[in-house]
């Protein structure tokens, strides 16, 4: 089993910035796929962006593509999410989620993952 804690939300005004991170403890954290899923309000739960274990694949959502980076340090038993150029409709709780490594990583699906973090406001303004 692996524990999941996000950080680094926050308040941004459109057109700024925030970087997530989520931290791993429990089982290898490079033997996971993971993930960033965001839910706002009223909305079902999306995708956001997956790396895939140990590193070398990254998958985007067509709404974040352009604007995200996300990267792992397998070293650390970090997730980050790096996101520029805010608008308000990225206004949603942000989750971390890891699955297991035999598990097709491009599987956007939120059920194919294993375990979630608690989440993390992000709130940008206009």
């Amino acid at each position: 089993q692996v524990q999941l804690v996000e950080s680094g939300g926050g308040l941004v005004q459109t057109g700024g910035s925030l970087r997530l991170s989520c931290a791993a403890s429990g089982r290898t954290f490079s033997s996971y796929h993971m993930g960033w899923f965001r839910q706002a309000p009223g909305k079902e739960r999306e995708f956001v962006a997956g790396v895939s274990w140990p590193g070398g694949s990254v998958l985007y959502a067509d709404s974040t593509k352009g604007r995200f980076t996300i990267s792992r340090d397998n070293t650390k038993n970090t997730l980050y999410l790096q996101m520029n150029s805010l608008k308000p409709e990225d206004t949603a709780v942000y989750y971390c989620a890891a699955k297991f490594w035999n598990k097709a990583y491009n599987d956007y699906n939120p059920q194919s993952y294993d375990y979630w973090g608690q989440g993390t406001q992000v709130t940008v303004s206009s």
